[in-house]
Order: C-alpha cells, then structure tokens, then sequence
C-alpha cells in the first residue's frame, strides 16, 4: 500500500513529477520553495525538459540546473522548445 506525502511537491499541466526530480528538490528547500512559487504550466516545462533527456547523464545534469536555475529566478528552461505533449489552445 503506498502512503501519501502530507505535503506533495506540485507537479505540472502534463507531467507528473519523476522520482528523482522529486528527491532533488525535497533535498533542497530554497528549490522546493520557488518549486512551489512557478505555475503548473512552468513546472511542467521543466519536468518535460528533463525527461526529454536520452543519456542518464544528461538527465542527472538538468536536474541539478533545475535546482540552481530556478533558484536564480529562471521561470523556464533556457533554450528549449517547450513540452510538445501538451496541447495547444484552437
């Protein structure tokens, strides 16, 4: 039986929030507080653009910009398209 946490970390519009986003983010409260401070559809960029990541490397690296960017004051991720899974607006 899974337990659920008494206060969950947000996640975004499409995506739900990976394992090890998740544990990044618990481990740093500065992140998870300006984690928190994004809408749903910024959170969701960034989510997508991690698990847009085909090397774990490259997944472990974006992760950690995640924390320090969003720590910066970065609402998006810099350079990135967007999430293609989400469905535009007619």
């Amino acid at each position: 039986m899974k337990t659920r946490q008494s206060n969950p970390i947000p996640a975004g519009t499409v995506h739900r929030l990976p394992k090890d986003l998740r544990q990044a983010l618990a481990g740093d409260a500065d992140a998870l507080e300006r984690w928190k401070n994004l809408t749903p559809l910024a959170r969701n960029e960034w989510i997508c653009w991690v698990l847009d990541a085909r090397k774990a490397d490259t997944r472990q690296r974006r992760i950690e910009r995640v924390r320090t960017e969003i720590k910066e004051g970065m609402r998006r991720p810099c350079c990135w398209p967007g999430c293609p899974h989400r469905k535009k607006n007619p």
